[in-house]
Parts: structure tokens; C-alpha cells; sequence
């Protein structure tokens, strides 16, 4: 009987979630144009897998934004994938040396995260996986073909979750700048946990950063210290260049040695603790999603969303 039950309740999700994608993509003309391919290097199976082109980027779309978020920041985000890998795809693929015969791979840590279905349906469970899937395919195909340029070419696209309500200029994070990497204000930014504090022993900062907190630790008596100065702020306000022990030392670095959330960080020492204070998540250079998702909620359609993001861009179709 039971699974009488879940076989019935499958098909009437299938009917609910599912039907409303097939009507609606029955009522639209076939696409005649030659399918592009991605090679994708699986890291799981050690092999490179082909997969259409709006199969990878659902799949992206799934791994790298909530699915609850409203379909045009949804429909942003695919877009922002899909330039993505077909700026891998004209540059020729990943390097040889790392996964012959690819254009992309799996990790998010090399590339775009990208998530198979039967790991979505796991994510999400049973009961919301035809709902979520079916709604980002349909933000996928209803962007199809569209990719953000800038003078004629493939953009770069980098996005990250949270920016803490202003973005950054691109060489304020990575020394280079990039025309179409501007800091804006991010007015709409809804962060379910905005600030994250973590508290960690002097020893394990000191080895990270290679600097001596001692003096200090003493120095903060019965109460808190700041361990270091802000020398040099990025144009959003956020910490460039800080000093420690005498060090001045990069924040994008400090981030990346900590594993902090942000380079967004103030902290304190009390005793042989160090308690560091991040706002934001992510590099914090061009598209934030959840400011995204919040312009979505205001009105804003996925057009709107990656020209605030992404300065003097253009929506181009894939020729």
C-alpha cells in the first residue's frame, strides 16, 4: 500500500509541477539550430561527459542559487552561467594539463558548481524536486541562447552570494580592472543571516598569517583589543589593506587563510581568543544573488538585474 501511495503521489507532482512545463513549451516552435555540446569533466567518474548546452546550466543554476528565489533572478543567474561556459567553450576548454578534452569540470573551486539530477532530488528531497527543477529549467529556456557581452565579446561573469549592500570594483579584490566590474549599491540585499562571528584560539591565526599577536593579547587586560588597522578601504568602504604585527597585509588574503565568509571583517582579542565579525558572503565582485533575488521581488526582470550588476553590458544572443 505504501507504495501504491508514493507512486501516486509522484505522478500527481508530476501533474501539478510538470504539466504546466509541457504545455507550455508544447505551444512554442522547435528549435532547428545545431545544439551546442559541453564537455564536462566529471571529478566523481574521472571522464569527461557530453551535455547539451541548457542541461549544464540548469544544473548550474540548481548548484549555485537557491531555487526558491523568484524566477528573475533565476533567469539572471542562467544567463550569467551560460556566458560563462561558452566563454570556456571559445577560449578552447579547460587547461590540458588539468582535464584533457574538457571545457568545464564539477568543481566549484576550478569552475561553475554543477549538481546531477538524482544529487538535486537528494537536495531537495522527493516532494520539491519536480517543482524546483522544472522552475529553473524554465528560467533556462526562457533565456535561451542569451549571453552578457561587453564590445562584442563573452563577459566574464562572476557573481557570489551576499555583498553586504554595495559590490566592489574588480581591482579592488583582484588587482585588475575590468571596465564592466563595477561597484554599485546593492539597496534590495535580504540575507537571512547577514553578520556571522567566529571565535578561533591566537595560536591558529598567528600560524595562518605568520605574525606574532602577543603583544597584543598582554596589551588587552580585562578587555577587548583590536589586532590590527585599517591602512587602505576599497571604494565600497570595505578593508583593502590592513596592518598586522607590523604587516600590511591584503584582506582578500587574510579571508582566504581564515576562511572567513567576507573580507567585510572587524575583530577583537580577549585573552587567547580572537573573535572576528564578517557582513556578506563572497567575494563580493559583480552579480550579488540575493540582491538579485531581492530587485526580482521589487520588479525588476533578469534584464534589468544583470545591468545593475554588470556595467555597460549588453544581452546578446550566441552566434
Amino acid at each position: 500500500m505504501r507504495k501504491i501511495f508514493l507512486l501516486t503521489l509522484i505522478l500527481v507532482l508530476l501533474l501539478i509541477f510538470g504539466l504546466p512545463y509541457v504545455i507550455n513549451r508544447s505551444t512554442e516552435p522547435p528549435v532547428r539550430e545545431e545544439e551546442t555540446l559541453v564537455r564536462l569533466y566529471r571529478h566523481d567518474t574521472d571522464e569527461v561527459e557530453v551535455i547539451p548546452l541548457d542541461d549544464y546550466v540548469t544544473s548550474v543554476v540548481a548548484a549555485e542559487m537557491p531555487a526558491e528565489f523568484h524566477t528573475e533572478a533565476l533567469k539572471a543567474q542562467a544567463v550569467a552561467a551560460r556566458t560563462y561556459i561558452v566563454k570556456r567553450i571559445l577560449a578552447g576548454g579547460v587547461s590540458n594539463t588539468c582535464h584533457p578534452g574538457a571545457d568545464t569540470c564539477d568543481n566549484p573551486s576550478h569552475s561553475q558548481a554543477w549538481l546531477p539530477r538524482n544529487v538535486l532530488k537528494e537536495r531537495w528531497g522527493a516532494l520539491q524536486y519536480y517543482q524546483y527543477y522544472y522552475k529553473v529549467r524554465m528560467a533556462v529556456d526562457d533565456t535561451a541562447g542569451e549571453i552578457i557581452t561587453y564590445s562584442g565579446q563573452p563577459i566574464d561573469p562572476v557573481f557570489h552570494s551576499a555583498c553586504g549592500g554595495h559590490t566592489e570594483n574588480s581591482e579592488d579584490v583582484w588587482k585588475y580592472e575590468v571596465s564592466y566590474l563595477r561597484g554599485v549599491d546593492c539597496p534590495y540585499e535580504n540575507v537571512p543571516q547577514p553578520e556571522q562571528s567566529v571565535t578561533m584560539p591566537l595560536d591558529k591565526v598567528e600560524k595562518a598569517l605568520g605574525v606574532n599577536l602577543n603583544t597584543v593579547a598582554v596589551a588587552a587586560t580585562g578587555g577587548n583589543a583590536e589586532p590590527f588597522q585599517v591602512v587602505e578601504r576599497t571604494a565600497a568602504g570595505k578593508p583593502k589593506i590592513v596592518l598586522v604585527d607590523g604587516k600590511n597585509l591584503a584582506a582578500v588574503d587574510v579571508r582566504q587563510k581564515l576562511g572567513l565568509r567576507s573580507t567585510d571583517f572587524k575583530w577583537t582579542i580577549n585573552g587567547g581568543q580572537i573573535t572576528i565579525k564578517t557582513r556578506g558572503y563572497g567575494h563580493g565582485v559583480g552579480m550579488c544573488q540575493y540582491g538579485a533575488a531581492g530587485m526580482a521581488e521589487n520588479g525588476d526582470d533578469y534584464r534589468k538585474i544583470l545591468n545593475h550588476y554588470y556595467t555597460g553590458i549588453s544581452i546578446s544572443k550566441i552566434n
